[in-house]
């Protein structure tokens, strides 16, 4: 009997279902598709303090790592389906063996708790010569079906929808260059299914009859080439576009190439580099015959996320994901130690909730409003040493909540109009924080702005680099929170 029906016969609310990598972008758009469906919903987060502000009240959110056995038989402790969505897009060969180690665990503790299924969203692919980041996704699926569980493996080419990784880096490419030199990646067979449809799929995947492990081939409607798709996001655009083949650009220099005009980080085209290497088309159509899903088409897919994103932002993006920004480096919370610190206090006669309001817009299209030029050096010198760079879009221009990213920064907490912390995820050696209070003024008549920037070192080295870059700091900090004074009050 499949989990559903199990749960109606029962009486319960619906089946009792985990979901992991819900702060991820396909993750994060099937968290209310399920809460919608009445599922009794547990999400497993490494950060669950960026997860609890953004689901129903109904949902339970547990704090753990899929690499940690102790917290996976808590959270799959009576659970029927279990929703596998972990994915290091940014992972090298030691993230992908920590990636696959991660699977490991997940299948022995999913077995050990008798879950009833495991769903899975893989990559499309085949061939003995995979990209090793394709390889590693399905070796993932192996690992999940050998833990004797049921497992539904999905495996999907690029994914098109408004935030999604490869939408962005065609819209930016469409975007920002009159002329585009095309490799020989460009011209790879592919066939893009819309999000919409990912999600559809992995939802009929609750209660679809399954008798044992199977894998299921799912794309849209066309088979085209990331050329097709750039050229197709030009015309509905309306943005006249030339197209120059060149006969081979490495994988590296494509990367860097990416870099420099996209937010695609250089370590993630590139490994998205080698994955398009292969075709990615479906050739097994059974998926279409199983499951009550109509794929639609690149132009239908390409005009919906456009829509999306012309409406508001997107509820998901892949750079949002925490696993897009820098390892985790909280085993057990902050590390100890002393902390280098400058800070910073200014008075505004404005209340608090206007004196913050220049805080919660700060980055993104806004900037710095100060040393501007300086903050979008510093993310390009992150990016050449394998970091995120700044990411200059925000998912909310106006507002601010735990766990979104922001430049190369993440929200670690956010009070309107008291209270905005952000952790770095730039290349650091150490770990760092800026964080801004808005208090009322207890002379009266407006408020006190306190700005702080906390620095853990890590060695010598973060002690160095926290005095070598003083004298700089000090200058950017300063003018900074005389910035954000001025535009509390203007």
């Amino acid at each position: 009997m499949d989990p559903l029906r199990m749960s109606r016969a029962t009486g319960a609310r619906g089946p009792r279902v985990l979901l992991t990598g819900a702060t991820g972008y396909v993750g994060g758009r099937l968290l209310p598709v399920l809460e919608r469906r009445g599922v009794a919903l547990r999400c497993l987060a490494r950060r669950p303090e960026f997860l609890r502000p953004r689901v129903a009240t109904s949902t339970e959110v547990v704090a753990g790592d899929v690499r940690d056995p102790a917290a996976l038989r808590a959270a799959l402790s009576g659970v029927e389906v279990a929703y596998y969505l972990v994915h290091a897009m940014g992972g090298g060969g030691e993230l992908w063996e920590e990636e696959r180690r991660g699977a490991q665990a997940f299948a022995d503790a999913a077995a050990a708790c008798g879950v009833g299924r495991i769903v899975y969203l893989g990559g499309l692919g085949e061939g003995p010569d995979l990209s090793p980041h394709l390889a590693s996704r399905q070796e993932v699926g192996r690992i999940l079906r050998g833990s004797g569980v049921p497992t539904l493996e999905f495996r999907a080419s690029i994914i098109l929808g408004s935030g999604s990784l490869s939408f962005e880096l065609i819209k930016s490419l469409v975007s920002r260059l009159p002329v585009m030199i095309t490799p020989r990646w460009t011209r790879t067979g592919t066939q893009p299914i819309a999000i919409e449809d990912v999600i559809a799929y992995l939802e009929a995947a609750l209660d679809a009859p399954l008798a044992g492990s199977e894998i299921f081939e799912i794309g849209g409607a066309d088979v085209v080439s990331y050329g097709d798709l750039m050229r197709e996001l030009a015309r509905q655009r309306g943005l006249r576009r030339r197209f120059l083949a060149v006969p081979v650009l490495t994988p590296r220099l494509s990367s860097l190439w990416l870099a420099l005009v996209t937010p695609v980080y250089r370590r993630i085209g590139r490994h998205l580099i080698e994955g398009v290497r292969n075709p990615t088309v479906v050739r097994d159509p059974r998926a279409l015959e199983r499951f009550p899903v109509k794929p639609r088409g690149v132009s239908e897919a390409i005009a919906r996320a456009l829509a999306r994103e012309d409406e508001a932002a997107p509820r998901t993006r892949w750079s949002d994901a925490v696993s897009a920004g820098a390892p985790d480096r909280r085993p057990g919370g902050r590390p100890p130690g002393p902390r280098l610190r400058d800070a910073r206090r200014a008075r505004v006669p404005v209340p608090p909730e206007r004196a913050f309001r220049p805080i919660e817009q700060i980055g993104g299209e806004s900037g710095w409003y100060h040393a501007d030029l300086l903050w979008r050096l510093r993310g390009a010198i992150d990016l050449c040493l394998g970091g995120v760079g700044m990411r200059r879009e925000r998912p909310d221009p106006q507002h601010l909540r735990p766990g979104d990213a922001l430049d190369f920064w993440r929200v670690e907490a956010c009070e309107p109009g008291r209270l905005l912390r952000l952790e770095a995820e730039m290349r650091l050696p150490g770990r760092a924080w800026l964080e801004f209070q808005v208090e009322p003024d207890p002379a009266g008549g407006g408020s006190c702005i306190t700005q702080t920037a906390l620095f853990d070192p890590s060695g010598l080295a973060g002690r160095l680099y926290w005095r070598a870059l003083a004298p700089l700091h000090a200058w950017i900090f300063a003018g900074l929170l005389r910035a954000i004074a001025r535009r509390a009050t203007g």
